[in-house]
């Protein structure tokens, strides 16, 4: 497992072996200043991709310890990324998951779900075959393995009507079809595929709507695909993320509705791409993604240290 291989990097670094309960003795050169924080493995996973380098990039982070709320957030930012993943095994077998952007903790996050999933499969983490259940601020969401990818059970989230904030269209730079709000977002519908595919939003004034984030989207018009879109969220400290698995939760019901089908498969159309499955079955939104690893390391011991005087007092010459 990872965390024998971390216990011998810690031996073959120190010469020190570990006592029966797999602590470490003090290290004789430390001279009692340095608190020591257990170290953590850590993935960058390209979630929603086939291939390295497309889809959606998220760091996955297993703490062997559990970790303030202001420790995730410092990695969270370290990273850099439009979301890292905490992953912690419960009592019971599941297991709990949070997100942060380098900013924020959020509600959902579909990509960093999928890229979770994927590191506990892959380092057979989870047992192969079993689903997984995480435990997280919108409730327990289940994933699977199908025939397709990592398939994920989210809530829906629909949109519903509302008249467009003053000022959308010049934000945008494209004329507003149908604009709607779900629980988090923005759902705004535009002409054609062509336009989402050019928009060049103004992202400081999207910063300021009443909103996390705005998703635009139109029919899709090449095959392969029944809609396309994007999102944008800079008031989340994100300006435009690559694939967004709980945009999806929106544009499943929207598309859904406006096309008479519950399977349908949506294109967001970022740099990066990627491809997003979806499965409407009631107030439930099935996700189907792909994923890959692209690197993995860990925090190590002495890159998280803390120094603190000394217990001791300081001798004072004569």
């Amino acid at each position: 497992s990872w965390g024998a291989t971390l216990r011998g990097e810690r031996e073959a670094s120190t010469g020190l072996a570990p006592g029966p309960g797999g602590d470490f003795p003090p290290d004789p050169g430390d001279d009692g200043r340095v608190e020591r924080i257990r170290p953590a493995r850590i993935w960058g996973v390209d979630a929603f991709a086939r291939e390295p380098f497309r889809g959606n990039p998220a760091a996955v982070c297993l703490p062997e310890a559990d970790w303030e709320t202001s420790r995730m957030q410092d990695v969270a930012r370290e990273m850099n990324l439009s979301e890292t993943a905490f992953v912690r095994r419960r009592p019971d077998g599941d297991w709990d998951l949070r997100w942060f952007t380098p900013s924020v903790e959020v509600d959902l996050c579909g990509h960093a779900t999928l890229a979770a999933g994927h590191v506990l499969w892959e380092e057979n983490l989870a047992g192969a075959g079993y689903g997984i259940r995480f435990h997280t601020r919108s409730g327990i969401l289940a994933c699977a393995v199908g025939d397709d990818g990592i398939r994920m059970d989210f809530p829906a989230r629909p949109a519903v009507g509302v008249e467009a904030p003053a000022g959308l269209t010049g934000i945008l730079g494209a004329d507003v079809r149908w604009c709607g709000r779900s629980a988090d977002d923005l759902l705004v519908e535009v002409s054609h595929a062509a336009v989402v595919r050019c928009l060049r939003p103004d992202l400081a004034g999207l910063a300021v709507l009443p909103a996390r984030g705005v998703i635009v989207t139109a029919a899709s018009d090449r095959t392969g695909h029944d809609f396309v879109s994007r999102f944008f969220a800079p008031a989340a400290g994100i300006a435009e993320d690559p694939v967004t698995g709980s945009a999806h939760c929106t544009l499943g019901p929207y598309w859904s509705a406006r096309l008479g089908r519950t399977v349908l498969r949506g294109w967001q159309a970022s740099a990066r791409g990627g491809s997003v499955g979806v499965e409407v079955a009631g107030d439930r939104v099935l996700l189907t993604g792909q994923a890959v690893t692209v690197w993995s390391g860990c925090f190590r011991e002495g890159s998280h240290v803390r120094v603190r005087a000394p217990e001791h007092p300081t001798r004072s010459g004569s």
